[in-house]
């Protein structure tokens, strides 16, 4: 019995310096890995080339800006032009017109109130008090009042038609514009081409850098033109819309107020 418990030390007492042995190698090979890991250098970060980061940080304005020196400042400048004077047209045409907007309903009211209470020259107070073209036509009618309802009616279709022309001022400088401005455009478009093959025929060889700077100037001036007469023609549809509406306005009320005269006639 006690030969087996010390074979059995014996045999334990070998196979632990070799169990230590493999423990100590494993435990050295992980940490060369470990080192191996922790000197590995960590992935290099994108460097953002100075293009990119000035192309994120350009704006509309700069990029504008940019377009308009590429395309020649004496080709784009008359179609810039083009675009501030028939804006500035449009936006005073847009205001004057919504000035001369009138609560009709309300004006007529107003008149036949003043009609029942203090006549004629009440209803005329009435009316010059109040702005637009369609308390100016009902002014031009009470003032014809004492030579009858005919005269009234002419008074009014006569005044109107003079209304209407000065509701239709600038509108023929906005249009102006419109065409002005494509034309502008498809003539930096004809320039641009012929200094193309100006340069081609001066090279006596056709390369993309010859031609690469009049065909720039010749695409930028073209879409500058037709940009400018898009917001333009927005502008123009707007206030023609605006127009139309008035003188559907002028007209109703205009019926509307020969009608009270002629009850206001009949009842005195």
């Amino acid at each position: 019995m006690k030969k087996l418990i010390a074979l059995f030390m014996l045999s334990g007492i070998l196979m632990f310096p070799v169990t230590t042995k493999a423990q100590d190698a494993e435990e050295q090979e992980a940490a060369e890995e470990t080192e191996v890991v922790e000197e590995a250098p960590a992935p290099a970060a994108p460097i953002m080339v100075d293009d990119e980061i000035m192309d994120e940080e350009k704006g509309f304005h700069q990029i504008i800006k940019e377009k308009f020196i590429e395309g020649d400042p004496t080709f784009m400048s008359p179609v810039l032009i083009c675009l501030i004077l028939g804006l500035a047209v449009a936006l005073e045409r847009i205001i004057t017109l919504n000035l001369s907007t009138t609560n009709t309903k309300k004006l007529l009211a107003k008149v036949e109130e003043a009609l029942e209470q203090g006549g004629i020259e009440a209803a005329k107070d009435v009316t010059k008090s109040t702005k637009g073209p369609v308390a100016s036509i009902f002014t031009q009618g009470l003032m014809r009042y004492s030579e009858g309802i005919e005269m009234v009616e002419k008074s009014i279709i006569a005044y109107g038609s003079v209304e209407m022309g000065r509701l239709e001022k600038g509108l023929v400088w906005i249009s102006l514009f419109i065409s002005l401005a494509p034309m502008l455009g498809f003539m930096g478009t004809v320039i641009g081409m012929i200094g193309a093959f100006d340069a081609i025929e001066a090279a006596g060889d056709i390369s993309p850098s010859l031609v690469a700077g009049g065909i720039k100037i010749a695409l930028l001036t073209t879409v500058a033109g037709l940009i400018v007469a898009i917001i333009l023609q927005l502008f123009y549809n707007y206030c023609v819309a605006k127009i139309d509406s008035l003188v559907n306005d002028m007209e109703d009320a205009s019926i509307t107020l020969v009608d009270i005269l002629v009850k206001h006639k009949l009842t005195k």
